[in-house]
């Protein structure tokens, strides 16, 4: 005869242990989290803006690794090859936290574009102020994307990358979020190429949820798309076609 609750004890067992990781792992978080804000208010009255985002991107390391130690998420990076010398704009989709600190270790130093309530996370947020990040309202749309334009391209002009996650919010795996077009136009209006990036960092490190899975990390550069003489529309099409693409071969992978 059939044991039916084989499945369902298997699965809350999972869930169960999930949630331990998550709660172990967010202690450690919590406190990298304060102290990074804390190391870079310290060292910005004497320390230039590289070397403050230097010390930020020592905590993103420890970040990803703790992660790593208590939850198992390993990750691999295809491509590096593919990143360009110079400053260029940044953009992959957006499915946890975790990606935002693996590229904030990843392209050094680095204008961020993120929500403005982030700068108001007490010790994280007060040092986030000091490395130049290009905050924005998400109710002010229009003003946003002229904001993006004006800072992006003034980051890039000084040496910082600039890094895009377009689908402005995190978005759930399996599920697809719309794609605007900021990067395209501040990659065409700083006259730099895009890099496409995609991962399934949603996988192990789920947006909103408490709970943690181990697993791999994969995450997969593509090669720069040029947009000297192109057209808005013909970088983001190839842009959003290249990143989707592979967002698409990764949830293949995962379901193997």
């Amino acid at each position: 005869m059939t044991n039916t609750t084989d499945k369902p004890s298997a699965f809350s067992t999972r869930e169960s242990l999930a949630l331990v990781r998550g709660l172990i792992f967010y202690v450690g978080y919590g406190s990298t989290m304060a102290l990074s804000g804390l190391a870079v208010l310290i060292a910005s009255p004497v320390c230039r803006f590289p070397m403050r985002y230097r010390v930020l991107s020592q905590f993103s390391i420890a970040i990803i690794y703790w992660a790593r130690l208590v939850c198992g998420m390993r990750f691999i990076c295809e491509g590096r090859e593919h990143i360009p010398a110079t400053p260029c704009v940044v953009v992959s989709n957006h499915e946890s936290a975790w990606e935002t600190f693996f590229l904030g270790w990843t392209f050094r130093p680095q204008a961020t574009v993120l929500k403005k309530e982030l700068l108001n996370i007490p010790l994280f947020g007060w040092g986030l102020r000091m490395l130049r990040p290009i905050p924005l309202d998400r109710d002010k749309p229009t003003a946003a994307l002229k904001l993006v334009l004006r800072e992006g391209t003034a980051a890039i002009s000084e040496g910082c990358w600039v890094v895009i996650y377009p689908e402005g919010t995190r978005v759930r795996p399996m599920m697809t979020g719309r794609f605007n077009k900021g990067g395209a136009m501040l990659a065409i209006r700083s006259g730099v190429p895009i890099l496409p990036i995609a991962h399934n960092a949603g996988s192990c490190w789920p947006a909103g949820l408490v709970r943690k899975y181990p697993g791999l990390i994969r995450v997969r550069i593509g090669r720069p798309i040029e947009t000297a003489g192109r057209t808005v529309d013909e970088v983001h099409g190839e842009l959003e076609s290249a990143i989707r693409q592979v967002m698409q071969e990764l949830r293949v992978g995962q379901a193997v």
